[in-house]
C-alpha cells in the first residue's frame, strides 16, 4: 500500500498568537485559512460535530463538504474513524445523519460523487506489523509506557485496529486523519490526547501555519471554546518542539 504524506518541513510563521484570534479581522482569518485546502477545512467541522453529537450542525457540515468537492467515501471515512475516538454511538449517528443527507439530495436530483473505495490489504498482510509501523512513523518513535503494561490489550487494539485497520486505509492520508482526530479531541474534550495528536499532526508534515489555520477554522466553524483549547495546547506543542531542536 502507499501512504500519501507531505514533507515534514516546518515553515516559519509570523502570524499572531492563537489567543489573539478573537481580534483578527476577517481578511486576516481568511489569509490564515488559506494554508489548508478545501477538503482539510471541511474535515474539521465534520469530525468535531460527529464527536460532540450535534447532529443539526453536522448535517450542515456534511452538505458543505459535499458541495465543496468531498466524495461520499471520503466523508464516510471521517465518520467511521470517529468511532475510535468518540465511540460507536456518535459514529453511527453521524453515518445515519449522512445517509439522510444523501437521500434528501438524491430526491432533489443531486448526484454526489461516490469516490474510490479503500484498497484492500493483501491477503497475507500482517495487521499487527502494519499498525506498528504506522504508529511508529506518525508518532516518531516506538510507543510504549506504563498504561500499555497495565492494560496490554489496549496496545493490541491501538496497533492492530486503530493504526492497522483504520489508519492503514488509503481513502484519507495521514494528515487528513490527524486533522479529523484533533478536531474530535478538541470537541469532546480530551486535552491529554489532543496535545499528543497536535504533535503528531506536525510529525506527519502539517506545518505551523496549517495548524494555526486549523485553530482558525475550528473557531469559525465549531466554536470559540474548542478553538481556545486547541490553540492553547498548540502553543505548548510548538514551544516544546522548538526547545527540543
Amino acid at each position: 500500500m502507499s501512504y500519501k504524506k507531505a514533507a515534514p518541513t516546518l515553515i516559519p510563521c509570523c502570524i499572531a498568537m492563537i489567543m489573539g484570534f478573537a481580534t483578527m479581522s476577517p481578511a486576516q482569518t481568511a489569509l490564515l485559512d488559506n494554508h489548508l485546502n478545501a477538503k482539510q477545512k471541511n474535515i474539521i467541522p465534520i469530525a468535531a460535530f460527529t464527536a460532540n453529537g450535534d447532529a443539526a450542525k453536522l448535517k450542515e457540515a456534511l452538505v458543505h463538504g459535499l458541495e465543496s468537492g468531498m466524495t461520499v467515501n471520503e466523508i464516510k471515512e471521517v465518520l467511521i474513524q470517529m468511532y475510535a475516538y468518540a465511540g460507536f454511538p456518535r459514529s453511527l449517528t453521524g453515518l445515519d445523519t449522512f445517509l439522510a443527507v444523501l437521500e434528501d439530495r438524491k430526491k432533489q436530483g443531486i448526484k454526489d460523487e461516490i469516490g474510490k473505495d479503500a484498497t484492500p490489504l493483501p491477503a497475507d498482510a500482517n495487521v499487527r506489523e502494519l499498525g506498528t509501523a504506522v504508529q511508529t512513523e506518525i508518532v516518531g518513535r516506538p510507543v510504549s509506557g506504563p498504561v500499555y503494561e497495565f492494560a496490554p490489550i489496549i496496545d493490541t487494539f491501538l496497533k492492530e485496529h486503530l493504526f492497522g485497520d483504520i489508519f492503514g486505509r488509503d481513502i484519507l492520508d495521514f494528515q487528513e486523519r490527524e486533522l479529523a482526530t484533533v478536531a474530535a479531541l478538541a470537541s469532546l474534550p480530551a486535552e491529554t490526547q489532543l496535545r499528543s495528536h497536535l504533535n503528531v499532526c506536525m510529525n506527519v508534515g502539517l506545518t505551523e501555519p496549517q495548524m494555526r489555520a486549523f485553530v482558525s477554522v475550528l473557531e469559525a466553524k465549531v466554536g470559540k471554546a474548542e478553538a481556545e483549547r486547541a490553540g492553547r495546547l498548540l502553543e505548548t506543542v510548538l514551544q516544546s518542539r522548538q526547545q527540543s531542536k
